[in-house]
């Protein structure tokens, strides 16, 4: 058995979420946040069987494109005089970081 640690952007989560439980996945959902854009992430756990493994990932690669979008981001200016301004700058979102876990015992009550 393993379980699939997949974080993708809120954005795209109830897609996936949906896709996966028609598939006959069993998904739990955790609220999360990214450090580099600050904004909402979703991180999902799946336990699959081994055969399964490579259908589940094969659907969080479907549904989760990268694609490019414009950020603020804020820069110093002025040294030590604590100004900031910001100005944008095109970054990659989307997709989906994906851990795959060997699980030794599963006990459901």
């Amino acid at each position: 058995m393993k379980l699939i640690i997949a974080i993708v952007q809120d954005e795209d989560a109830s897609r996936l979420i949906s896709e996966l439980m028609n598939e006959g996945f069993g998904v739990t959902k955790l609220a999360t946040t990214g450090g580099f854009l600050k904004s909402g992430n979703t991180t999902l756990l799946l336990g699959v069987e081994d055969n399964r493994m490579q259908e589940g990932l094969g659907i969080i690669e479907k549904i989760c494109k990268s694609r490019r979008q414009i950020a603020a981001s804020p820069i110093t200016m002025g040294g030590s005089n604590g100004m900031y301004s910001s100005f944008p700058i095109e970054v990659t979102v989307g997709g989906a970081t994906v851990f795959v876990l060997t699980v030794d015992q599963f006990v459901k009550y």
